[in-house]
């Protein structure tokens, strides 16, 4: 039988600052910070959402093993809402967030999507979506 994969588990964002990447996922996306402590390593943060989370990498002192050319602003990224977009429209108003692209339609893993597009303080391009058109 052929090995194959279930599900994403975590992924990796290598960042300028810990602490202004842990405010904008949490106060901007909802998100919750989480320290944790490896064996054998020193603390770490990750920011959990859903049963997925994403590790915090600053840059210039990344964990092993790590990607090849680890880079702040290098990730584009999709996260999955409830919310409507005119909420989250609103919401980012708020925080001063400027909204580069939509709401777009775009075609997402399991089918359409109906999308907005931000940037975290990395430049990392953030896409936020709705299923279905």
């Amino acid at each position: 039988m052929k090995p194959s994969l279930t599900a994403l588990d975590h992924l990796v964002l290598t960042v300028a600052d810990i602490d202004g990447t842990v405010a904008f996922y949490t106060d901007i996306l909802g998100m919750t910070a989480e320290q944790f402590t490896p064996k054998g390593s020193p603390p770490r943060w990750a920011l959990k959402f859903g049963a997925q989370k994403i590790n915090l990498h600053k840059a210039g002192a990344e964990f092993d093993p790590k990607a090849a050319q680890p880079v702040p602003g290098s990730a584009d990224l999709c996260f999955l809402t409830d919310t409507p977009l005119a909420d989250w429209t609103r919401h980012l108003g708020n925080h001063g967030i400027v909204i580069e692209d939509g709401p777009v339609p775009r075609t997402g893993a399991t089918g359409p999507l109906n999308s907005i597009y931000i940037r975290d303080p990395d430049c990392n391009l953030i896409e936020i979506s709705t299923q279905g058109v």
